[in-house]
């Protein structure tokens, strides 16, 4: 038995220990990094950052935005949670705080510090699901386009792994009024990825 406990864990559940242990960037709150994986997991949730209200339960996706995203994705609760089917690792692990009643963007520090580690060790990832620029951005780079819309609107121009989503927030329920082809065309798409990498 190694004297450090880290030494005894699988790479993964070793650098999740890291992570949640992390105090790199200096919040207004005491930090909560948000990770939720299994090395078996199928599908990779990568988000934006946690809300309060996910800081506060430890649950990612336990919001209003995340009951948009299951309904996107075609999965209950159960099935969402479970964690041989979904990672959820956003671009920043923690709550970045809020500023006139909006969150923060997620902190620049943790995604060139987490992410070239962390993604190598999701051996079984089948399909990547970005959610919002951020993701995008970092995943795509410079596949991305010049807006959030042009990027999502081109899915079919990325790898089949790989589906960009807008954020299932409530704010942008005027941007799916606006694009109705999301839900026409990209929805059942989606959920037949879905469907295929839970296979």
């Amino acid at each position: 038995m190694s004297e450090h406990p880290l030494f005894d864990m699988n790479p993964l559940d070793a650098l999740v220990a890291e992570i949640r242990a992390c105090r790199h960037c200096a919040l207004p709150h005491d930090p909560r990094p948000m990770v939720w994986v299994h090395p078996e997991a199928r599908i990779l949730i990568a988000g934006q950052a946690p809300g309060r209200r996910v800081h506060e339960s430890g649950i990612p996706w336990d919001d209003p935005s995340g009951d948009r995203l299951r309904d996107w994705l075609g999965m209950d609760r159960a099935a969402f949670y479970t964690r041989e089917h979904i990672a959820s690792a956003p671009m920043g692990f923690c709550f970045p705080g809020t500023v006139n009643g909006a969150d923060l963007p997620p902190r620049r520090e943790c995604a060139p510090l987490w992410r070239p580690r962390f993604l190598p060790l999701l051996k079984h990832v089948r399909l990547m699901l970005l959610v919002g620029q951020y993701a995008h951005k970092y995943h795509l780079a410079g596949a991305a386009k010049a807006t959030l819309t042009q990027t999502v609107a081109a899915w079919r121009d990325y790898p089949e792994n790989v589906m960009p989503l807008p954020h299932p927030s409530w704010r942008n329920t005027g941007w799916l009024k606006r694009n109705l082809w999301f839900e026409v065309e990209f929805l059942p798409e989606l959920r037949q990825r879905v469907g295929e990498a839970l296979a």
